[in-house]
């Protein structure tokens, strides 16, 4: 392997080296050498013969074809065969790497039974989800004494349909890297981040790489592509969307505002819930913005709701604890009892909506047939998600909005509690569909997005038109000869300079 590649100084070297850890992702930023590492870490261990067989996944067949170059340049120096039939590279140790594509959970099925000593994920945040990837760790094993360090391998930038599912499983504990997960089931995890600056042999052939990345687009993905900073969602379907802007402390909600719910039905996949109150305008929360607090502890200035704005405060979002965008598959009954449940007595909600798909009948009574049933009614949301989107997207922006500042985000008409995690970790991490970019990725972890969108769509909301200006004098009677010799002054003026 040493004549042919070596693994750079640095992360690289660190990852490759990391064979005791049983997952490991590496990367982060463009042009880190993600492709290169995999290919490299599984060829440090082909001198252990026939027990050594691996599988490399990218999510489409288009995107092997640069993995199938690469390993070209790798592998053929060192007498191993490509079979292009089977997609398989066999050394003579007889030592073998399948380079394959999945799209989907369906498609990693057909794995179920294979017998794997290594297997590599390459862009793992492309994947909606890290179902298959977790599928497929059953298929880690092997028969053979002789293999040793069996393992998983991924690369991924920030960003894609995967983005929060790979930060939160490989990422969010020890976001600097480089430390030893050991989870309660005693499997080891760690991640090794990588920087485009880390890969040397690249900038010395193209020392203009960091110059185009940085002509790409937006500053959050150029910053997400130079130093793969997890923490910048790229392609942000709501860049509107602000934490500080739109998220709040809890406070008493009068019980004269009126109050609504909207859901998103989910069994395979989560449901989500949420229960909203619409603002009279009469009340005022602390500004926890940027507003200094007092001697007493306390911020000093209000911050008024104002009338009409939604504000969301209470979520249930029924997935599997510890597994993300895994449902809980509870049927309708259950569901209609846990939202009795968390509505108190003294709280009338005036109407439910929810998402049409709970309405269908399939040889039996439907979803919401059977809430309404245990006593929970839902009428059909509207379902239209160009303009629900765009619904959502009006609210967020609010009133007085500046396009130059701050994102176009002027005063919210929506508000969320910040006793709602996945709202508020989900709708920043939709990205734009690549096939419509009008529209969301259906991909991604859309459920209280789409709930969301429900809501805002049972209550219309329209930016109020600007006021026109007010005129200097009502009547020309009223102008004294003064402002008329101002004024004829002015338009000579501006004719005479073309302003």
């Amino acid at each position: 392997m040493s004549e042919v590649w070596e693994p750079q100084p640095g992360p690289q070297s660190l990852a490759v080296s990391a064979r005791f850890v049983l997952e490991l992702l590496y990367g982060g930023a463009r042009g880190g050498g993600k492709s290169s590492y995999l290919l490299g870490d599984y060829l440090q261990d082909v001198e252990q013969g026939t027990g050594w067989a691996g599988i490399l996944f990218r999510r489409s067949y288009p995107e092997l074809e640069e993995l199938v170059k690469q390993s070209k340049e790798m592998y053929l120096p060192l007498g191993a065969t490509w079979k292009i039939s089977d997609r398989t590279w066999t050394f003579p140790t007889g030592a073998t790497l399948k380079l394959r594509h999945i799209d989907s959970e369906e498609d990693a099925n057909l794995y179920q039974g294979h017998e794997y000593a290594w297997i590599g994920f390459d862009e793992l945040g492309n994947w909606p989800n890290l179902n298959s990837y977790k599928k497929l760790k059953a298929c880690l094993r092997s028969t053979d004494p002789k293999v040793k360090f069996l393992r998983i391998r991924a690369t991924a930038n920030p960003g894609g349909p995967g983005h929060h599912e790979v930060k939160n499983y490989f990422i969010d504990h020890f976001p600097a890297g480089f430390k030893l997960l050991t989870t309660a089931e005693g499997t080891t995890r760690m991640f090794i981040p990588a920087k485009v600056t880390d890969n040397k042999i690249l900038l010395n052939n193209d020392p203009g790489y960091i110059a185009r990345l940085r002509e790409v687009g937006s500053p959050e993905l150029v910053k997400a592509w130079l130093e793969g900073d997890w923490n910048v969602i790229t392609g942000a379907y709501f860049p509107e969307f602000s934490t500080a802007e739109h998220c709040v402390d809890p406070f008493v909600i009068p019980a004269h505002w009126m109050h609504f719910m909207s859901g998103d039905w989910g069994s395979a996949s989560p449901f989500s819930f949420h229960w909203h109150a619409v603002s009279d305008g009469t009340v005022s929360i602390p500004d926890t913005r940027t507003n200094p607090l007092s001697f007493d502890g306390k911020y000093k200035y209000p911050r008024l709701i104002p009338k009409g704005a939604i504000v969301t405060y209470r979520e249930w979002y029924g997935a599997v604890h510890g597994m993300v965008n895994t449902g809980l598959r509870w049927p309708a009954s259950r569901v209609a009892q846990g939202i009795l449940a968390r509505t108190p007595a003294h709280e009338r909600i005036t109407y439910r909506v929810l998402d049409p798909s709970a309405f269908k009948q399939d040889g039996g009574p439907s979803h919401a047939e059977v809430m309404a049933r245990a006593g929970v009614f839902f009428r059909p949301a509207d379902n239209t998600r160009l303009a629900g989107w765009g619904a959502i997207r009006e609210r967020l922006t609010g009133i007085d909005a500046d396009p130059d500042v701050n994102q176009g985000v002027g005063i919210p008409m929506w508000y969320c509690f910040n006793t709602c995690p996945h709202l508020i970790r989900t709708l920043p991490t939709l990205q734009h569909d690549l096939k419509d970019p009008e529209d969301c990725n259906t991909d991604a972890e859309d459920h209280a997005p789409d709930d969301l969108r429900y809501a805002c769509m049972s209550r219309p909301w329209t930016r109020p038109r600007p006021k026109p200006p007010e005129a200097r004098y009502k009547t020309l009677q009223q102008a004294t000869l003064t402002d008329l010799f101002n004024d004829r002054q002015n338009a000579i003026a501006m004719n005479q300079y073309g302003a």
